[in-house]
């Protein structure tokens, strides 16, 4: 499939989406029932102010995130809701890679700050990650890194994973020993 192909793809899925019944789609309609403006450009003009905003706005990062987040966790609300197997695999995967992206921006956000249009490129990633595409994000990026680097480290995160968790157990049971410990020794007083 081309580019134009994608794009008349992406265009078909916004129309159809924008005849659906859904939040989105009854705000757009009393908005439209009160100006008289098309849902059509009314929801162009609200994703060209959202693209502006990523560029030049203030608090551009909590727009950026609630638009990584949002969108995904309803439609994983729903995928966990459904009898269908394959929507979960689809989601898992996608905050799968959203977690290993967040952990790599904590280390080079202190570079990537700096970056011009770093968050509408940011915010590009993570609508390639959730877009409704076989090719998209997630399952490129789980599939070529995510998946072969678990699989080469599975055994060691295993065993590092179980020690821990003995420790904590250990941990665990020594503190409510101790706590009933001094429990004793306060009521013997």
């Amino acid at each position: 499939m081309g580019l134009l192909g994608v794009l008349t793809s992406i265009k078909d899925r916004a129309e159809k989406f924008l005849n659906e019944k859904n939040v989105v789609t009854d705000f757009l309609g009393k908005v439209e029932e009160k100006t008289g403006i098309k849902k059509k450009v009314l929801a162009v003009g609200a994703v060209s102010l959202t693209g502006l905003y990523l560029v030049y706005g203030y608090g551009a990062s909590l727009l950026c995130n609630l638009i990584g987040f949002a969108y995904p966790a309803y439609y994983s609300i729903k995928a966990i809701e459904s009898p269908c197997k394959e929507d979960d695999t689809k989601w898992l995967t996608y905050w799968v890679v959203y977690g290993v992206f967040s952990l790599g921006e904590f280390f080079s956000d202190i570079f990537l700050y700096w970056f011009p249009f770093y968050y509408a490129f940011k915010c590009l990633f993570l609508l390639w990650c959730m877009a409704p595409v076989s090719w998209n994000g997630s399952q490129i990026i789980y599939n070529k890194v995510v998946r072969p680097a678990f699989l080469r480290h599975e055994a060691a995160v295993d065993n590092m994973v179980s020690d821990l968790s003995g420790k904590a157990m250990s941990a665990a049971e020594n503190l409510t020993r101790e706590g009933r410990a001094l429990k004793i020794l306060k009521n013997d007083k």
